[in-house]
Formats: C-alpha cells, sequence, structure tokens
C-alpha cells in the first residue's frame, strides 16, 4: 500500500521561530517556512516537517542523527557556534562530551532550543 509513497518524518518544537534559527543558522540546513510549519530540507531529498505545538515536550530518543566524516570537527565547529553537548550516564564520553564505545561509531549528542534531541556521529 505504501511501498511507493514518499514518506516523510517530523517533530514538534514550542518555538517555530527559535528552531528556524537554529537549524537554519546555528545547523546550517536550508529551511523554508509555509503556512506555519518549517520544512528541513536534508541532502538525499529527505525533507523533515517541523511544526509548532503549544503543549510541545521535548523527545526522549534522538529525532535527528547527522552522520559525518570527522565527529571531532564536526563538534568543534557546532560547539564554536554555542552548541552544547550531553551527558549521559552510562556512556564513556571525552572532554568535548563524544562517546568512542567500540560498540558503535563515535558519537555526541546535543538538543535544539525545544530540548529535542540530536546527535552527530562519524560514519566511514
Amino acid at each position: 500500500m505504501f511501498a511507493t509513497t514518499k514518506a516523510f518524518s517530523g517533530f514538534s518544537v514550542d518555538d517555530l521561530a527559535a528552531a528556524r534559527k537554529f537549524y537554519g543558522d546555528t545547523l546550517g540546513l536550508r529551511v523554508s517556512e509555509d503556512d506555519g510549519l518549517l520544512t528541513l530540507h536534508i541532502a538525499g531529498d529527505r525533507d523533515i516537517l517541523v511544526y509548532p505545538k503549544p503543549n510541545h515536550a521535548p523527545a526522549t530518543f534522538t529525532i535527528l542523527n547527522f552522520p559525518v566524516d570527522d565527529v571531532e570537527e564536526a563538534v568543534d565547529e557546532l560547539a564554536g557556534r554555542g552548541v552544547t553537548f550531553l551527558r549521559y550516564d552510562g556512556f564513556e564520553q571525552d572532554d568535548k562530551g563524544i562517546s568512542h564505545d567500540p560498540q558503535g561509531p563515535p558519537i555526541a549528542w546535543f538538543t535544539d532550543p525545544a530540548g529535542n534531541i540530536c546527535a552527530v556521529l562519524q560514519v566511514s
């Protein structure tokens, strides 16, 4: 039934203007707005819908993963743009907040202004 449908994901925020600034200016994504909704234009034609929700509650899981060639470089650049990285109990993380667990790729987590969790991870 949905095999040929171009599905897309979406998530809520409590402040659309703050989300537009963060995803557009801080992360450098192409962002458009139409009818009170944001669209994040992700590489590979994978648009993501961002919608305002007055009773928004931040996701307790990672909503967006950004694969990069060099996680150290990405973390340094994001930190320079004011992004703060999260620390989690049970994960050994270096001074920058990067987990180098041998069971997965090097990864660091951060939140958007609405408290939703995002991650930057190194891919080979």
